[in-house]
């Protein structure tokens, strides 16, 4: 009788319940046989107290052991995803609805405008330029043809200050190593030998001359999982070899940062090198290239505050910064003396996140009203020209260009409208549609509205929730609850063809905002960091609970979802209160807080999480909370899929490994623990999209096939209703 009660408000009409119908939670699940894991007496001791470390083995991601497990958890979980019939019907909808037309707004560069597009179903995005409006675009980069399988991706693109020089960065198999290559621009030939060995680096451009980029000492053992904690910056010659590039800064004990970034000014007058010990705050020197033998001066010689120059006009610097200001402003300062008691308010702080950019000869400042934005248009005096008037409520990128363009373009999304660009006159303010995607998709089939939930300690959070219109609250609608909650990262609305794949079936997308992002400036990411990070999970499981409590949704039907720091998140929910979801997804997630900044860069991210060797309070803080360490015997954890790359090295798979090994071992009741570990893939950033489009077949039909469907919700109600 519960079942057709289900029914009949699923399809909202009276019909007869057949039995032999197979419909959501009717099905038996057998418990699987996952493979064995050893388990080895590893103890580490943390101010007196002994922790258990029995899969230590699976961080040495060199060994035939731990490859060997991979394999035998990956056998398990593709032969459990085989078996659910609908799954390729899900890969072939998104390949369907992903194979349109995407292109981005276009930029200038020397004598050309360049541009990126994907025809649909290309791997990698193609670099395509002209010289003028009305030329036949031609090819100018092809990351499809960097590898035969797609998994080398285009990491990132520098031109020089004329456009006749490029320098760009390759990922293969989805590494944050690079290497970097050189092109004569005009001619598309690469001019240069290979740099290699270089991590989180953009280049920066001094005229044609050379550029400078940063990298590590490369690491002994593993290159994926070994400790990366003192950045460097170079600067690279035209013409020369790489081992004979000048070290510029962080080459002495003082000089040791996590992260340093070296950048010219438009005007290629000045050199800023930017410090910073984590991933949050940041000290700042400044170093004038127009006299010799100059030396750096300070900025700032402190991590207190996030400060960057964005722009300048001769001496006088124009800097964004945090400091004494959480939700940031500009400042200006003349360079001969910059530090901060002689700064001057030029775009003063406000109540709402400040983001700006310049171009054209002004200063577009973006702020974001409840995650949601807006723009003022302001000139080199300090003076408001307009708000500029956006095509709706929803997310802008863009709204930079160089200083004596008269037109940019920038990009407009919200969760149920396909990024479209616009191209906007500079001087007059006005906006005109430069170009829609031709998609299989009518927004206007859907709805997204915004609502304020209360968390634990009575604050308030703001979801934005978008389904269906017309959907019917029944308490059994699936929903997919994502989030992120840390790093200042703020969850803005943007579209999606997987969510859009969700929605199709009768799904609810759902995306709070909780503290730790920055959608409310420094405090609100502070509010979820150290021994304030609980309130992230208080707040993602509120979200949930306001979800159950107003009938979007029941724990049978709630599945929650995040990435990387995600990870963390769905690993902290789901271990706190396994019983509040039927599906748990981690995605690349940080899920040993005991050895997190033992791996590659993980220390630099102390800022949010602190570590266990920092004190025994913060020791006992985070074991309370680390996924790894609080699963429990005897408890009905919800069905899981982990997903990793074997591959990444930000957010090393050893993290996943132990995590499902503790599952697999605690798991009570028939819900799956599954694993699946990408092969030549990393944290995510360039997967080709073949691997992607399978990647969330794969976790949808995981989801709906947990939640008991049988068959595709959307199915099913046609099926009934005929």
């Amino acid at each position: 009788m519960k079942n057709c009660l289900f029914i009949l408000l699923l399809i909202g009409s009276i019909m007869e319940c057949k039995k032999e119908e197979k419909i959501a939670n009717t099905k038996t699940i057998e418990p699987l046989n996952y493979p064995e894991t050893k388990k080895v007496d590893t103890i580490d001791t943390y101010f007196g107290v002994q922790v258990k470390d029995p899969f230590r083995w699976l961080e040495d991601d060199r060994s035939e052991a731990t490859e060997n497990w991979v394999k035998s958890q990956n056998k398990v979980t593709f032969g459990y995803l085989d078996s659910i019939s609908y799954r390729d019907q899900l890969k072939n909808r998104l390949s369907d609805l992903w194979n349109y037309e995407k292109v981005s707004a276009p930029f200038k560069e020397g004598d050309y405008t360049y541009f990126y597009k994907n025809d649909g179903l290309q791997n990698q995005y193609v670099i395509y330029r002209y010289k003028k409006e009305g030329d036949t675009p031609e090819v100018f980069l092809d990351p499809n043809t960097f590898s035969k399988d797609g998994t080398t991706s285009l990491g990132g693109m520098n031109f020089s200050k004329s456009g006749k020089l490029l320098a760009y960065s390759i990922s293969e198999g989805g590494s944050d190593w690079r290497k970097v290559i050189v092109k004569n621009a005009e001619t598309k030939e690469i001019i240069e030998d290979t740099l290699v060995d270089i991590k989180f680096s953009g280049m920066s451009w001094k005229g044609d001359e050379g550029f400078y980029y940063s990298s590590y000492d490369k690491p002994k053992g593993s290159e994926l999982s070994a400790k990366t904690d003192q950045h460097k910056v170079y600067y690279h010659i035209l013409g020369t070899k790489q081992k004979e590039d000048q070290l510029i800064y962080g080459g002495v004990p003082e000089e040791k940062h996590r992260y340093i970034r070296g950048y010219v000014t438009e005007d290629d007058q000045y050199l800023l090198i930017s410090a910073s010990t984590s991933t949050s705050g940041n000290k700042l020197f400044i170093k004038d290239l127009k006299k010799s033998n100059s030396t750096f001066n300070i900025i700032l010689d402190h991590t207190e505050s996030d400060t960057y120059v964005i722009e300048n006009m001769g001496s006088t610097l124009y800097l964004v910064t945090n400091l004494n200001a959480p939700n940031q402003k500009i400042v200006t300062v003349d360079a001969a003396n910059p530090t901060p008691e002689n700064w001057k308010d030029f775009i003063p702080e406000t109540e709402y996140v400040l983001s700006p950019n310049t171009g054209g000869g002004y200063f577009f400042a973006e702020y974001m009203v409840d995650a949601v934005s807006k723009v003022l248009q302001y000139d080199y005096t300090g003076t408001l020209i307009r708000e500029v008037k956006l095509p709706g409520l929803g997310s802008i990128a863009g709204f930079g260009t160089q200083k004596e363009e008269e037109v940019l373009y920038y990009s407009f999304t919200n969760y149920k409208t396909p990024t479209s660009i616009y191209r906007y006159v500079i001087e007059d303010g006005t906006s005109a549609l430069y170009r829609k995607p031709s998609i299989d998709f009518n927004p206007d089939d859907y709805e997204s509205k915004q609502v304020f939930y209360t968390s634990k300690d009575s604050t308030k959070i703001p979801m934005i929730i978008t389904h269906k219109k017309g959907l019917q609250l029944t308490g059994k609608n699936p929903t997919m609850l994502y989030g992120y909650g840390g790093f200042d990262v703020s969850l803005t609305p943007s579209f999606s063809i997987a969510n859009v794949i969700w929605m199709e079936q009768g799904g609810i997308y759902a995306v709070p905002n909780l503290r730790g992002g920055g959608e409310y400036g420094k405090k609100w990411h502070d509010a979820g960091t150290k021994m304030q990070k609980q309130n992230v999970f208080d707040d993602f499981i509120a979200a949930a609970t306001y979800l159950i409590d107003n009938d979007y949704t029941s724990s049978e039907y709630l599945a929650i979802r995040g990435g990387s720091n995600g990870g963390l998140l769905v690993g902290a929910t789901m271990t706190q209160r396994p019983d509040l979801m039927k599906v748990a997804l981690p995605a690349v997630g940080v899920l040993d807080m005991l050895r997190y900044h033992t791996f590659t860069a993980g220390a630099g991210w102390a800022y949010d999480y602190g570590t266990s060797e920092e004190s025994a309070e913060m020791f006992e803080y985070i074991k309370g909370y680390s996924p790894v360490h609080n699963v429990k015997k005897d408890v009905q954890y919800p069905a899981t899929l982990i997903t990793t790359g074997d591959h990444d090295d930000r957010v090393v798979p050893a993290h996943s490994f132990k995590f499902a090994a503790a599952l697999q071992e605690n798991q009570t009741g028939t819900n799956p623990t599954l694993i699946r570990v990408e092969t030549n893939a990393g944290h995510g950033a360039g997967t080709p999209v073949a691997k992607t489009i399978q990647q969330y077949a794969d976790i949808f039909s995981f989801t709906f096939y947990t939640m008991g469907y049988e068959e595709l919700p959307e199915n099913l109600v046609k099926k009934m209703k005929g």
